[in-house]
């Protein structure tokens, strides 16, 4: 038996997704632990481009059980949109899709709190996707959510529901000023949902126990990235809930023995959605370069990402906070052509330079990079799979990158496909 956390260790889009799906080959199961359809995971399969919001990025693969922790916030509508889609392309998820009964419910109200909340606070908003994920993470640490337990008695539900929407359409209306959802309405919606979802309400803590001690072998599926953790990220300008591989345990019901063995997904250069301080973005040609060849929009919103260096004092912390083993660095190709390349290896703070970030976004501001310059490369790496083909200067900025972080780079994608990637050491073992 051989489990991996799988996450991504900078400001999410690392390209986790298709990570997942690869490693899926030798896989029995995913499961997601945080977040909620604020992320997208894009794969590309035999050209067809797919992009994941909630289901793990196992569905693709025929035969892997699909779970969902009760770390996830779950929009019903929106996971049942998902999966009406899937099942267009003849991928019945439903037959291997298991729901915690202790994932927090996204409400309509959560939506429309969220995005109301977010404009009022003008120049300093977060930059949220506007999906209801904080607000709901609020009800539950609050202990007034609905959870998707709640669904099994509908007159149980129907009660809960309605003290809850009083209770945030009070300050939708009074404080904001905006319209108020409608009970109503919300009911109805959420009861039509519920009958495609009860199926699939299960117990996954108990689940993933029995995959383990039976040997099977289980992906543990990230969202976000570390950098954007609601304790060690930049905070305030984070998401809701913990992306750290310690989540991987509280957010699925599995003891941390059995998820000890942590891959961390880097880009090949640095990107971030939203606000918030980025010491290595890039407002010249370079970044330029890297936004269009990268094609650098956020699958789940279409905004386009802050392009960077990559930043090597911030995954100094994910490294260390994460307890990751190995790295997988994607979007290699996107360096290719250019003249020369710069690693930032330390921050100018306070008239000193240090070698791990402050905490806090108000100190991560006032950092500036400390830049180490590395050649560049004419040769293209798009598309290789075997790494003696990959080009010198290439395999030089794959070398540092790993020496700086102390951690082996284990896996390289050069391209967007599941193929297009080298495998040098496969986290779940052998074959």
């Amino acid at each position: 038996m051989a489990n991996a956390v799988l996450l991504g260790v900078q400001w999410g889009d690392e390209g986790k997704g298709k990570v997942v799906d690869l490693l899926t080959e030798r896989a029995d199961a995913v499961v997601r632990f945080q977040g909620g359809h604020n992320a997208g995971h894009t794969l590309v399969i035999d050209g067809v481009k797919t992009v994941l919001h909630l289901i793990p990025s196992g569905a693709m693969r025929k035969g892997i059980e699909c779970l969902i922790g009760n770390g996830v916030v779950v929009d019903l509508e929106h996971l049942v949109r998902e999966m009406d889609a899937l099942k267009e392309r003849d991928i019945d998820i439903a037959e291997r899709l298991m729901i915690s009964p202790g994932c927090p419910l996204i409400l309509p109200c959560h939506v429309v709190l969220d995005r109301v909340r977010d404009k009022a606070r003008g120049k300093a908003a977060i930059g949220t996707t506007g999906r209801g994920i904080g607000p709901c993470y609020e009800d539950k640490v609050a202990r007034r959510g609905l959870r998707v337990a709640d669904l099994l008695n509908a007159n149980v539900f129907a009660g809960k529901l309605e003290q809850l929407m009083e209770y945030h359409n009070f300050m939708i209306a009074n404080y904001y000023h905006s319209d108020p959802v409608d009970y109503q309405d919300t009911l109805e919606a959420m009861l039509q949902v519920r009958e495609a979802v009860l199926p699939m309400i299960g117990d996954v803590s108990a689940r993933l126990d029995s995959l383990c001690q039976s040997g099977k072998s289980v992906i543990f599926e990230g969202a976000q990235g570390m950098m954007l953790d609601i304790d060690h990220g930049t905070y305030p300008y984070v998401t809701s809930s913990n992306t750290v591989s310690a989540a991987a345990s509280s957010g699925t019901g599995i003891g941390i023995a059995q998820v000890a063995n942590v891959i961390g997904v880097i880009k090949a250069y640095t990107t971030r959605v939203g606000s918030g301080p980025f010491p290595t973005e890039l407002m010249d040609h370079y970044g330029e370069h890297l936004a269009s060849q990268g094609n650098e929009f956020g699958a789940t919103t279409g905004r386009p990402r802050r392009c960077g260096w990559l930043d090597i004092v911030a995954l100094r912390r994910a490294v260390q906070v994460c307890g990751i083993k190995a790295l997988c660095m994607t979007k290699l190709d996107v360096l290719d052509g250019l003249d020369r390349i710069q690693l930032c290896v330390g921050y100018k703070f306070k008239g000193k330079q240090i070698s791990l970030p402050p905490y806090g976004a108000e100190s991560l501001e006032q950092c500036e990079p400390a830049y180490e310059e590395v050649p560049g490369w004419d040769a293209s790496t798009a598309g290789i799979r075997d790494y003696a083909e990959i080009p010198e200067p290439a395999a030089l900025y794959l070398n540092r990158v790993a020496e700086l972080l102390e951690r082996p780079i284990t896996i390289i994608s050069t391209g967007a496909g599941r193929d297009e990637t080298i495998v040098l050491d496969h986290p779940l073992g052998a074959s």
